[in-house]
C-alpha cells in the first residue's frame, strides 16, 4: 500500500514546492512561475503528499506546435516542465505516479497528441523512468542547462 496520495497543487503548497525545487534541482523557478501554472493548468500541477507533507510535485502545461514525434505534423503537446521528489521518498513509485497522473490529465482533459520533456543526459534514474513510461529520446540539446550540460529531449505519443 502506498504511503502517499497524489492531488492537485493548492496555493498553500507553494513554499513546500519551492523548497523541493531548490533542494532537488539546479533549475529553480520564481514563485510566480509556479502560481502561473496553477492558475492556467490546475489539473496539470500535482503534488505527492505523505503524512500531511508535500514530498514531490510535477508541473506541466499545454502548447501547440510541431510534434517532436511526428515529423512536420502540428498538434497539441503536453510539456512536462518540472518534476521532483525529495530524496528520502524516492524509489517508492512517487515519481512514476506523478507522471502517470499528469500524462492521463494531459490526454483526457487537454487531448494532447504527445507529451515531451527535457532531462539532463546524466540523470540516468529519470531517463530510465521516462523510458519505462514509453518516452523515447528524440533529440539531444547541446548546453541546454545553465551549467552547460546537455539535455535529452524525450517524447511520447499519447
Amino acid at each position: 500500500m502506498n504511503d502517499y496520495i497524489i492531488r492537485e497543487f493548492r496555493p498553500e503548497d507553494l513554499d513546500a514546492v519551492i523548497n523541493i525545487n531548490r533542494t532537488c534541482l539546479p533549475e529553480n523557478y520564481p514563485a510566480y512561475f509556479f502560481m502561473q501554472h496553477h492558475i492556467n493548468y490546475p489539473e496539470l500541477f500535482l503534488v505527492a503528499e505523505s503524512d500531511g507533507r508535500v514530498v514531490g510535485y510535477v508541473m506541466c502545461r499545454v502548447e501547440y506546435g510541431r510534434l517532436k514525434t511526428g515529423g512536420l505534423k502540428v498538434g497539441r503537446r503536453g510539456h512536462i516542465i518540472s518534476i521532483a521528489v525529495i530524496p528520502e521518498m524516492r524509489r517508492r513509485g512517487i515519481g512514476q505516479a506523478l507522471m502517470e497522473k499528469a500524462i492521463n490529465a494531459l490526454k483526457e482533459r487537454y487531448k494532447v497528441d504527445e507529451c515531451y520533456l527535457e532531462v539532463r543526459v546524466s540523470n540516468v534514474p529519470a531517463i530510465r523512468l521516462y523510458q519505462k513510461l514509453g518516452f523515447l529520446i528524440v533529440d539531444r540539446i547541446k548546453k541546454y542547462y545553465l551549467d552547460g550540460e546537455d539535455a535529452y529531449l524525450m517524447a511520447k505519443r499519447v
